[in-house]
């Protein structure tokens, strides 16, 4: 959506996309586990509308995100000076 588009949104995208690759996961799993993983974790309230996003959803608990895979997400789209 317009409002979303910001060069900061892609770099972030296409970090969480080539980490999604690599693991062999979706974006959605990438962004659960990262957020269940972190410090402090966060435990997200997610919604399924059928078994198979409902399934999708829980491939998120299993996935483990290295350091280095962290540090990535955590640092996509930031610029050196940013919080």
């Amino acid at each position: 959506m317009p409002g979303y588009d910001h060069p900061t949104n892609r770099a972030r995208l296409a970090v969480l996309r080539e980490v999604a690759a690599e693991l062999g996961a979706t974006p959605a799993q990438v962004v659960l586990a990262w957020l269940i993983q972190g410090d402090p974790p966060m435990i997200p309230v997610v919604g399924a509308s059928t078994v198979p996003q409902l399934e999708e959803l829980l491939g998120a608990v299993g996935l483990h995100l290295d350091g280095d895979v962290r540090e990535r997400l955590d640092g996509a789209g930031r610029h050196p000076g940013d919080w």
